[in-house]
């Protein structure tokens, strides 16, 4: 068995009315809520993880962010367009199974990391 027959596949992506929730489900029966927020900080584009680890941005402000758009990337991935209209990020159908799966360990590292910087969310 391949390493990508054996990776959960999406089976339905969702965005919420309030546009502030995106909702992945995979065919593991895996599900996950992910605000608008978490996506836009967790942003897989160059602008926010710049092109080595020491170039991370750490983005603040963005509490009230909204998803706008939800673009299909091929088969693999989605493009967000957000309503601050950063819209760079590739997110791959793996990098949101791990934001989903990471979300609570990712979260508190974004939360340590604002208040670390004297930044608010």
């Amino acid at each position: 068995m391949s390493d990508a027959a054996s990776k959960p596949w999406p089976t339905e992506l969702r965005l919420h009315k309030d546009r502030r929730t995106l909702t992945i489900t995979f065919d593991n029966r895996e599900t996950f809520d992910l605000s608008a927020e978490y996506l836009r900080v967790k942003s897989p584009s160059a602008e926010v993880q710049g092109h080595s680890p020491d170039e991370r941005k750490t983005v603040a402000g963005k509490k009230d962010v909204a998803i706008l758009e939800v673009h299909s990337i091929g088969n693999y991935a989605v493009r967000l367009v957000f309503d601050d209209m950063h819209s760079t990020g590739i997110y791959s159908w793996d990098y949101l199974l791990e934001l989903g799966r990471e979300r609570d360990a990712y979260w508190q590292d974004y939360l340590d990391e604002l208040a670390g910087k004297g930044l608010k969310r």
